[in-house]
């Protein structure tokens, strides 16, 4: 009996994330997936980001600003994340990013989606609890990652300031975005934001949790042959 095995070009090549102009991204098919997987991923992200703070153990980097601006300004922790994405959006201006459908849909359906859960979710008694909340927010979070930036619409409002910087500074990218994650959190702390040991969770874990979670999420598209393409391994939230 012959034992057969795979051949290298019997496999299925690892999905590619592009660098899409808002209607390439468009126009490279797969609409009646990525749409919904899009949709899903940053309504879940909201929900992490809800999760995180009903833990009170501490919030993502960016979370320390909104909950520090809600300190001084009459809006919600939601409608914080909704207006600080916007005026990221105006730094992509100088920066040349290109925006798309998920760039607008990151910018207003992640706020909304916290705001909803809070409203609906209780802040739990007992440490265990909360510890529970905050492990939970950082997981899920990684999972809504990997399905938004999968379906190829559009970088979220920070992650293109963080990719626009690299591109115009030349400094790696986990320089920037380390460098942009400080600076938000002082800020944060000074306005009087929470941070504590889930903002350190976070900022260890999520970019191994999105980099575990995208592979399986990255929708193949039809790309342009003058598009710059990243191979998933390479990317990291």
């Amino acid at each position: 009996m012959t034992t057969l095995t795979a051949t290298t070009a019997d496999r299925r090549p690892a999905p590619i994330l592009a660098d899409l102009g808002p209607v390439a991204q468009l126009r490279a098919g797969r609409l009646g997936r990525r749409l919904p997987q899009l949709f899903v991923g940053l309504v879940l992200y909201g929900v992490s980001l809800a999760l995180m703070v009903r833990g009170d153990v501490g919030l993502a980097p960016w979370d320390v600003l909104h909950t520090g601006l809600i300190q001084h300004l009459p809006m919600t922790f939601g409608q914080a994340v909704v207006v600080m994405s916007f005026v990221v959006l105006l730094l992509w201006v100088p920066l040349r990013e290109k925006p798309g459908i998920g760039t607008v849909g990151n910018a207003l359906l992640v706020g909304l989606s916290a705001d909803a859960t809070l409203a609906v979710l209780e802040a739990p008694h007992g440490l265990a609890a909360r510890v529970a909340l905050m492990v939970g927010g950082v997981v899920l979070c990684g999972i809504a990652s990997g399905l938004y930036i999968g379906a190829q619409l559009g970088r979220g409002p920070r992650d293109g300031l963080m990719t626009g910087l690299h591109r115009r500074t030349g400094l790696s990218l986990r320089l920037v975005r380390t460098l942009l994650e400080v600076a938000v959190v002082l800020v944060g702390l000074v306005l009087g934001g929470v941070a504590g040991a889930g903002t350190v969770l976070y900022a260890l874990g999520i970019g191994p949790l999105t980099q575990l979670f995208l592979p399986w999420c990255v929708v193949d598209v039809t790309v342009p042959s003058t598009a710059t393409t990243t191979p998933e391994t390479e990317v990291s939230s």
